[in-house]
């Protein structure tokens, strides 16, 4: 080798080293974070907003005294927590599309609102409530449109200060008994009970409520007897594919969402083929409806020719085939009979499972931390922060507050 390439050789080495003692300091300073820094890294994670002076200092204060959690609340303070961060948490929760791009509606309010007042967050598929806007010159809720809470956005009102609870029985007109939560509100109804089975809502319920779509947690083990007659048993000709994979899946959904027989989003597909002026409705006693002769809407027996020996649902009772078998692993509250009637009774079996309780936590720490869950240390604070969200009253601004303190750096 020549003098010249030597001297290159040296050189090109000498430069790579640079570089990557380079990287490695700000790899360092990246990762050694003081009070100070650690309690901007809370605010941004939180807020997604550079704090103000004051708000730093409270928080360095707070971590300092060792009381993290308590600089994470003051982070939370911040109304763009509420109006950008929860917005964006929550928003693909309410369509199929699993879009953030989507506006604030009686869902996405609701859910926030829950997380600001501290109130169990397992509320959200059980309880007869719901958030509206209050503020001067909103057009008011209405059970056919989303103006008032589009109108809210537009305005870019501050949700942390204009949120109202109220309950969904008095805002909506459905009976108290009849509520369960989001999942009976306006948005939830245009999202996964529009057309099709109603069979969508209990799919996307698991999705963004148990962290699990349906095929794991298909079955075979279990009994056919509540599977419906609009599921063909030989689909193509091929009896293999029903054995081996409709089977599974519809066996544990079908007895679980009869819950929603008497519910409906209804619209006028003419003048309306978006469903945007349309409605939920819900048959109550004495309403029956002239297809089935019960108060099960019609299509409970959509293409009952597909397979008439199959099951004909009379009522909105509901059993959880899957307390047995392979999915007992979800954690099912053996305090609760399994079984029951109507929409509020069966969010209640899912919300007391200890899966519910462990995705609410995933989530918040995917959304904070910016990463999933991946080693030891990240699997542990999962189990520290349910246990936390248990013994605080399931609530789940504590767990956003712990998320962040565990992100925030060392």
């Amino acid at each position: 080798m020549t003098q010249a390439k030597q001297k290159q050789t040296v050189t090109a080495h000498r430069l790579w080293l640079l570089i990557a003692f380079g990287l490695s300091l700000i790899t360092a300073f990246d990762t050694i974070a003081g009070p100070r820094e650690q309690a901007k890294r809370i605010h941004d994670r939180l807020a997604g907003v550079p704090p103000s002076a004051s708000v730093l200092n409270a928080m360095e204060t707070d971590i300092l005294a060792n009381n993290q959690v308590a600089a994470a609340y003051k982070a939370m303070d911040n109304s763009a927590f509420y109006s950008v961060t929860l917005k964006n948490f929550v928003t693909p929760w309410t369509n199929e599309a699993q879009t953030v791009f989507a506006p604030l509606n009686d869902y996405t309010a609701t859910v926030i609102g829950i997380i600001r007042d501290d109130i169990d967050i397992r509320q959200i598929l059980i309880g007869d409530i719901i958030y509206t806007a209050n503020s001067p010159g909103l057009t008011p809720y209405s059970i056919s449109n989303n103006t008032h809470y589009e109108q809210a956005e537009n305005q870019a009102l501050d949700l942390q200060a204009v949120l109202q609870q109220s309950t969904q029985s008095s805002v909506t007109g459905l009976p108290a008994e009849a509520t369960a939560g989001v999942l009976t509100t306006r948005a939830s109804a245009k999202a996964f009970l529009i057309d099709g089975t109603n069979r969508a809502l209990f799919r996307f319920t698991l999705i963004n409520h148990l962290c699990g779509d349906l095929e794991p947690l298909k079955d075979i083990s279990r009994a056919a007897d509540r599977i419906r007659q609009d599921v063909a048993r030989s689909p193509g000709g091929d009896s293999r594919i029903y054995n081996n994979s409709c089977y599974g899946c519809h066996a544990g959904m079908d007895p679980m969402i009869q819950s929603f027989a008497y519910y409906n989003y209804q619209y006028d597909v003419n003048t309306d083929p978006e469903g945007d002026n349309g409605s939920l409705v819900y048959n109550d006693v004495g309403s029956i409806n002239p297809t089935t002769g019960t108060r099960v809407v019609a299509k409970y027996h959509n293409n009952s020719a597909n397979f008439p020996y199959g099951f004909v649902t009379q009522d909105d009772k509901w059993d959880n085939y899957w307390r047995q078998g392979q999915n007992s692993t979800i954690g099912w509250d053996t305090s609760l009979a399994g079984s029951g009637a109507g929409a509020k009774t069966m969010g209640q079996e899912l919300a007391y499972s200890a899966k519910f309780a462990q995705c609410q936590v995933e989530k918040v720490f995917t959304n904070v931390c910016l990463r999933k869950p991946g080693n030891a240390a990240d699997r542990a604070q999962i189990d520290s922060m349910v246990t936390s969200l248990a013994n605080n009253n399931y609530q789940l601004k504590r767990t956003f507050a712990e998320s962040a303190v565990y992100c925030m750096g060392d």
